[in-house]
């Protein structure tokens, strides 16, 4: 079973590369997948996904970038015979790829924030995100769990520069935590979900999830009118029980005819009708109707009626 992340992916891998976003985009991948390999006594970077849509997606942003083809190798892996395993090898270019895209240079070695240029572009920034999402990010199906997206980073500084950008940028009230083996940020309301979908250029998925929400919302909504009618419907029950029980006592003690006529009548209409609630009873007794208030006060002269019976026993 596909699920609702992959579907966000699949969507987001068929974009259109633009040229002129595809770095950032591309510089996403690199940071947070890429590893640094010797081959043949030259460098290649490598980045591998289980997933052949991310790969086709870096393929296609290393080729529009930098107009250069990287190997795509396929292997199957030995444990799960069913998944694949697919790895793009930049072998050309490399430090100058990589010094262009802000991840290493000379003089600091790696750099594992987010540069400037991305930090304080909006098209950039959405790119950057776009490619974050995809090398490490996962979000729940609104359907069937809570509500929650995130995004995995193994540098603190990368993970608080991604924080920057969600929440300068796009004021997605984005929150950032540690985990054992990294750091995400993380978004928990839906609304800012959506609005995250949205932004990286997943629309379809973005709709699709509004409409799982707002059905969840509902059905939500429902059970919970469902749930307060049913407590008091219980509450009504009770009350008429009780009620039933101290007019029974009265009946066999002293008998309903020595009660004032107005007790007397509320009396033997509730042991006619003792599935109506207050306000029926209020609207329907016979010498009626009266307020609600009033059958109330009526109630209570009897249950404290029976509480001195019970007493005097």
């Amino acid at each position: 079973m596909v699920s609702y992340a992959s579907d966000v992916k699949k969507e987001l891998t068929s974009l259109p590369v633009h040229p002129e976003h595809a770095k950032a985009e591309l510089a996403a991948f690199l940071r947070m997948n890429g590893v640094l390999s010797l081959h043949d006594h030259q460098f290649s970077l490598d980045i591998t996904t289980e997933n052949p849509a991310i790969a086709r997606r870096i393929f296609s942003l290393i080729k529009t970038a930098y107009k250069i083809e990287p190997l795509l190798i396929v292997s199957k892996k030995m444990k799960l015979k069913k998944n694949y395993q697919y790895l793009v090898r930049l072998q050309n270019q490399v430090h100058e790829i990589l010094n262009d895209l802000e991840i290493f240079n000379s003089e600091s070695g790696f750099i594992t924030g987010i540069p400037q240029k991305i930090m304080t572009s909006e098209q950039r920034a959405m790119s950057y995100l776009r490619g974050a999402f995809l090398a490490s990010g996962s979000v729940n199906n609104p359907e069937t769990s809570r509500y929650h997206l995130e995004i995995y980073s193994l540098y603190e500084d990368h993970n608080n520069d991604l924080l920057k950008l969600m929440n300068s940028y796009f004021y997605l009230n984005a929150k950032a935590t540690k985990r054992r083996s990294g750091y995400i940020v993380y978004l928990k309301e839906a609304e800012k979900i959506g609005d995250f979908l949205h932004i990286v250029g997943a629309v379809n998925a973005m709709l699709a999830f509004e409409d799982l929400r707002i059905m969840r919302d509902m059905r939500n909504s429902v059970n919970r009118l469902v749930n307060c009618d049913t407590a008091n419907l219980k509450k009504t029950a009770n009350a008429a029980a009780k009620q039933v029980e101290d007019i029974q006592l009265i009946e066999e003690k002293v008998g309903l005819d020595n009660l004032p006529e107005k007790l007397s009548i509320l009396a033997r209409f509730r042991l006619s009708h003792p599935e109506l609630s207050l306000k029926e009873v209020a609207a329907q007794v016979p010498d009626g109707p009266i307020s609600k208030s009033g059958v109330n006060h009526r109630f209570q002269k009897i249950r404290e009626m029976a509480r001195q019976l019970k007493e005097e026993n």
